[in-house]
């Protein structure tokens, strides 16, 4: 947990949103809404330890984008391409997991840049290992163990898109 609070800035409390998953079905469900609520460009960092749910929420979020793509971690190749539906203009989905990344010089050359910067979404697993070099403009999301099954998940907005994304996404998924 302490790695997560490297990648945190200053956020104003009212934008943050703390919520509890009580099982896969419902981390599935919460990345659901979420990913129903995306848009190209979007970038989200996913923090947490491993059993955490990252993976699991990153499925929702391609479900919701109308994916069909069957979504795995891509621990050894680093970044995975997916396809949103046709309701989301088929933009891709970049879905990186930085988790064996040792240096952040790494990531020189991945096309990690070209993901967060171009006509898709951007989700990040294991975000904190790029150190300083992503955008200041991000959701956050923190997953963390509380019991066996439950989860919770954090979500702190960095930037004016997220924070609307964040509200947006507290009506829809808690309405």
């Amino acid at each position: 947990m302490e790695r997560m609070k490297s990648i945190s800035h200053a956020v104003q409390s009212q934008h943050v949103l703390d919520c509890i998953s009580h099982n896969v079905a419902q981390t599935l469900r919460y990345g659901q809404r979420l990913g129903e609520l995306l848009r190209p460009g979007d970038l989200l960092l996913l923090l947490g330890d491993f059993g955490a749910g990252k993976t699991h929420l990153i499925k929702g979020i391609a479900q919701g984008l109308g994916s069909d793509d069957m979504v795995n971690s891509p621990s050894f190749v680093l970044i995975n391409e997916y396809r949103a539906g046709a309701q989301h203009g088929r933009m891709p989905i970049f879905h990186a997991d930085l988790y064996r990344i040792e240096d952040p010089d790494e990531l020189t050359g991945i096309g990690l840049e070209e993901a967060w910067a171009g006509d898709g979404v951007c989700l990040i697993e294991w975000a904190e290992q790029a150190g300083g070099r992503l955008p200041q403009e991000h959701l956050a999301i923190y997953l963390q163990h509380l019991a066996e099954t439950k989860r919770t998940l954090r979500l702190v907005p960095h930037g004016a898109r997220y924070e609307a994304l964040v509200a947006e996404f507290k009506k829809t998924a808690f309405a």
